[in-house]
């Protein structure tokens, strides 16, 4: 089984940066595909980003702001959010797919994934 520590949200101004972080453990990670989901009150789980290897894919509202990295040695992967806007305001989810889904990237379905992370709020302030 894999645990997913998540940490780095909070309040930050429109325009704003804010880097998240999804440290996992309990078996090395670097072949599976990491992604990041968000969810307001009454919406969906919206797909933000993901990564696979070296291979990245974002959500519409993510792409041109965010951008996710893997760092293998750290067992860890961040989402750097730049730019952030009032809509931004959700909790956070990072996820990780340890099942074979045949794909060679990070899937956008929520239910791809297998073990969830615990969340954490981010609010952007108008």
């Amino acid at each position: 089984q894999v645990q997913l520590v998540e940490s780095g949200g909070g309040l930050v101004q429109t325009g704003g940066s804010l880097r998240l972080s999804c440290a996992a453990s309990g078996r090395t990670f670097s072949r599976h595909a990491m992604g990041w989901f968000r969810q307001s009150p009454g919406k969906e789980r919206e797909f933000v980003a993901g990564i696979k290897s070296d291979i990245t894919n974002y959500g519409d509202s993510a792409k041109g702001r965010f951008a996710v990295i893997r760092d293998n040695a750290k067992n860890t992967v961040y989402l750097e959010m730049n730019s952030l806007k009032p809509e931004d305001t959700a909790v956070d989810y990072c996820g990780i797919v340890v099942k074979y889904t045949g794909l060679d990237h990070a899937p956008s379905l929520d239910d791809d994934y297998d073990f969830w992370g615990q969340g954490t709020q981010v609010t952007v302030s108008s």
